[in-house]
């Protein structure tokens, strides 16, 4: 269901790897039993018409229902926790110009990419809460 690398690509509007998240939710969020039936009903084939007239936008996402809410919430504090760091650091080392000159080019840029996934991470942490 998810490609090699194992993730979800998120933007500021919407999911950018939607459909492979919304099969994953739907999936991770059947019951044992519900999951035995679409499996034998060839199920994964005959949800590709629905899933792709679907868009996971923000506003999608913050009216999915309440299991999958939590199995995304529980995901993104899992990933802000595999980093050093949290978001008021990157603001307060952004922030502070003296300190940010000193980091080199290289260092700025991963600075800034990773305050920008933390931003996107707390995002969607308020749409799923």
């Amino acid at each position: 269901m998810v490609g090699e690398e194992g993730a979800f690509v998120l933007g500021w509007d919407e999911v950018l790897t939607e459909e492979e998240l919304s099969m994953t939710l739907k999936v991770l969020c059947m019951s044992e039993e519900e999951f035995k039936e679409y499996k034998e009903q060839d199920g994964w084939e005959d949800d590709s018409e629905e899933e792709e007239n679907s868009t996971l936008s923000n506003e999608a996402l913050s009216r999915l229902k309440a299991p999958c809410k939590k199995l995304l919430h529980d995901s993104v504090l899992l990933t802000l926790e595999s980093y050093r760091s949290d978001l008021k650091a990157e603001q307060d080392l952004l922030s502070n110009k003296e300190a940010f000159e000193k980091l080199s080019r290289r260092e700025q840029q991963a600075l800034h990419v990773r305050y920008g996934q933390k931003r996107i991470l707390h995002q969607l942490l308020e749409l799923v809460s």
